[in-house]
């Protein structure tokens, strides 16, 4: 056993019996290996990663293995979701020398943290051959090894830098179009998503889009979300038996999906797909919705209110063997077994046939067409058709729930856990389910009771009664975002004051005044061997463009000045650099707040929260909305009450019409013009 049965990580506790004497990354570790002059093995992984899995039993059980590494190196596992800060440093190395990247990720360091070689799976022949080598040269020549470091250093310092200095205005919003004509060159009119594969889900890259084509009356653009929407609710990416979003799909057409389910994936999702069924009222996206739920609820739910991280790719087969998609596959003689005379509607609707086939004779079940043209063909209603198939896909669930399930990440993140929170805030905004609101609520007094020291700053993970390990700018960004979707759905003011409590921290703690960016690290924090500045939006929104969103629309609601110009200057120097925009939709976002078509309404008075919930079910997403049914601290509400009266108010910059007695008058107002 080494020393990772100390840790709390479930990854990393998946190594504790390696023979390889691991070490978890800290202050002894490192401290260790400059003592020693040895180089460093830094392995980073997480408990979902198929290949992580893979490479650990090809060679880091191996004793051969374990003798390489125990003799030459101090070796170092990591968990990429724990210290996301190590990753995306050591990321950029690996990128810059291989030209990719990927977990596991695998890097050589100096005694001093500077890298020297890396890569990501590697067979065990070859892992030992290079271990070996670099070994050689290190005792032979180290100074080769040292002028290599301080040339790939310069590279690493300047991947995400932003070049744009000074300051000026900011181009008018109508130069939005000729970068989403050019962002739908890369569109799949087919499937939805974009024409490659494999295929990420991309929340916010839809969501802004859904917003641009709402808000400019494009209808291919709000076609294309439509489309991308269904196809991903119909594939085999989503797990329609028992609810939930995999990480995404090794094809085309979302069917067959790389199996594990993410939290920060089905939290965004659930946003994604609430902001769609208020625009369209599409039964699929409410179902969705449902299932989602159901997912979260019966396995990443834990009793306090927090979520956990994931499910594994992988669980044990029939033969007791890890093995990926194990859980979620059929063959079709367990299926005509379980469906018996409805098997052939079944297999018509799942397509049990050459669209559906994945391998070995395994089925990953997926739809290829609306339930209303299926039941034409079966020559049934709609109704009687989704009738069906809900008791067909609860004896299927039934069934499931006997295999041996995917490991579990029980983990708790704080900016997972922020983007689960938001997506339900989203979901109760849409549909009204108070269980919605209850699980938001849940989860966010968790936030700020447990993940919220009392010195001002929040803590990263937390498990087993204990959270640890000083929080990261995402964490403050996608909590302060949580808290003011929170806000708008409750009218609750204490969210609205936390987001502006951690805005103030992470401008005092994290803001760069040189660089006018947000560090991924404060300034009290562990500092690595060189700065991080997240601008790129991904799977998950760019820390910095979150906090462009959050300081926006905080400088709208308090009449801060500055929140405008610090998020305006991020915007100002991102701009220039704006040449794939499906890695900066976010910015794009907070760009198309500048629209002249945008507002803020203000909800005063009796009953203003009943108010807030019919608003709230519309989609508005030109609309900042805010409340209260009582005096309130908030500046862009004070001065709004009258006595026995709601009153709405509707204003672009603060600056406001004469108030509406009535909400048809206001929403008639807020029409798109």
């Amino acid at each position: 056993m080494n020393e990772l049965h100390l840790e709390t990580s479930p990854y990393l506790l998946q190594h504790a019996n390696n023979p390889i004497h691991w070490k978890a990354w800290n202050e002894q570790s490192l401290a260790q290996a400059k003592g020693e002059n040895k180089l460093m093995v830094v392995s980073v992984g997480y408990s979902a990663c198929h290949w992580c899995h893979v490479m650990e039993h090809e060679s880091f059980e191996d004793n051969e293995v374990a003798e390489v590494m125990n003799r030459h190196y101090i070796s170092i596992k990591v968990d990429r979701e724990e210290r996301p800060d190590v990753d995306a440093t050591y990321m950029k190395a690996v990128q810059l020398m291989t030209g990719q990247g990927g977990w596991p990720m695998n890097v050589v360091l100096l005694p001093d943290g500077r890298p020297v070689w890396g890569g990501t799976y590697f067979r065990k022949n070859n892992w030992i051959e290079v271990l070996e080598q670099l070994q050689d040269i290190y005792a032979s020549e180290p100074e080769k090894m040292f002028d290599y470091a301080d040339k790939l250093m310069q590279g690493v310092a300047h991947i995400g830098l932003v070049n744009a200095e000074g300051d000026g205005a900011i181009p008018d919003p109508s130069g939005i179009k000729p970068i989403v004509e050019k962002w739908a060159r890369s569109f799949d009119h087919e499937y939805g998503g974009y024409a490659r594969a494999p295929k990420f889900m991309m929340p916010n890259n839809y969501l802004f889009l859904l917003r641009y084509g709402f808000q400019t009356g494009n209808r291919e653009l709000l076609d294309f979300v439509d489309l991308t929407l269904t196809r991903m609710a119909w594939g085999g990416l989503f797990d329609t038996v028992g609810g939930g979003f995999s990480r995404y799909s090794v094809d085309m057409k979302w069917h067959v999906p790389h199996f594990e389910k993410m939290l920060y994936d089905n939290g965004q999702l659930m946003s994604l797909y609430a902001n769609a069924y208020k625009r369209t009222g599409n039964a699929l996206y409410k179902e969705v919705i449902e299932k989602t739920h159901f997912f979260i609820k019966n396995e990443l739910t834990h009793e306090s209110g927090a979520f956990y991280s994931a499910f594994d790719a992988d669980s044990l087969d029939v033969r007791g063997h890890l093995e990926e998609g194990a859980f979620y596959v059929w063959e079709k003689d367990e299926l005509k077994e379980l469906l018996e005379e409805d098997f052939e509607l079944f297999a018509a609707i799942y397509n049990i046939n050459e669209f559906g086939f994945w391998e070995d004779g395994k089925f990953v079940l997926i739809q290829n067409e609306s339930l209303g043209e299926q039941a034409s063909k079966a020559g049934v209603s709609a109704e009687a058709l989704q009738e069906k198939k809900t008791e067909w896909e609860q004896l299927l669930y039934e069934a499931r729930e006997h295999r041996e399930k995917p490991r579990l990440d029980d983990k708790a993140l704080t900016s997972w856990n922020a983007l689960m929170l938001k997506g339900y805030a989203d979901a109760y905004k849409a549909l009204g389910n108070e269980e919605y609101l209850t699980a938001a609520r849940r989860n966010a007094l968790f936030i700020a009771g447990t993940m919220w020291d009392s010195e001002g700053h929040l803590w990263r993970t937390y498990k087993n009664g204990t959270a640890k390990i000083k929080g990261f700018l995402e964490d403050y960004a996608h909590t302060a975002d949580a808290f003011i979707t929170l806000y708008e759905a409750t009218l609750e003011e204490k969210w609205l004051m936390y987001a502006k409590q951690l805005t103030d921290y992470c401008l005092e703690h994290f803001y760069d005044e040189q660089v006018q960016f947000f560090s991924y690290t404060a300034k009290n924090g562990e500092q690595l061997i060189t700065p991080h500045y997240e601008t790129e939006d991904n799977v998950i929104p760019a820390s910095n463009s979150v906090m462009g969103n959050v300081l926006y629309k905080l400088s709208l609601l308090f009449s801060n000045q500055y929140y405008e110009k610090v998020a305006l200057q991020m915007l100002y120097r991102i701009l220039p650099g704006l040449d794939y925009p499906s890695a900066f939709s976010n910015w794009i976002n907070l760009w198309f707040e500048l629209s002249m078509q945008n507002r803020e309404l203000a909800v005063c008075g009796e009953n203003a929260a009943e108010a807030i919930r019919e608003i709230n079910n519309l989609y508005l997403p030109h609309i900042i909305v805010a409340g209260c049914e009582e005096e309130s601290a908030v500046p862009f509400l004070q001065n709004r009450l009258v006595k026995d009266r709601l009153m709405f108010y509707v204003c672009r910059n603060n600056a406001c019409n004469l108030p509406h007695s009535n909400l048809e008058d206001a929403l008639k107002e807020l029409e798109l013009k």
